[in-house]
């Protein structure tokens, strides 16, 4: 449990400064930072896979790339959750959930 509140608080700390290199996203208080981290984690574990099952026949139709819809469309719906949380466009939350991907391998390599 302790190395999952590490994981969210460093998570957060990297939404919190992604706005400095994504401009069309907008997190306005490091307390939305950490929730929309939270938030991710759960709209990640629990509805992303139920949209790519949905979602298969037409994954496999574009080859996999509407798999990256779908990583936006959890992007989406965090920022609908989320008051302090404004992402317009397509290729920055594309951007943006790569950034939290990438951080979570890291983060979770470190605390093994």
């Amino acid at each position: 449990m302790i190395n999952y509140a590490i994981r969210l608080i460093l998570v957060g700390l990297v939404v919190f400064q992604i706005p400095n290199i994504l401009p069309e996203i907008f997190v306005d208080t490091i307390t939305t930072a950490i929730i929309v981290a939270l938030v991710m984690s759960i709209l990640n574990t629990f509805v992303k896979p139920i949209l790519t099952i949905l979602s298969l026949p037409i994954t496999i139709l574009t080859l996999g790339l509407f798999y990256f819809v779908i990583t936006v469309l959890i992007v989406y719906i965090c920022d609908a959750m989320i008051s302090g949380f404004v992402v317009t466009g397509f290729i920055q939350p594309l951007i943006f959930s790569f950034i939290l991907s990438i951080v979570n391998s890291l983060v979770g390599s470190f605390q093994k």
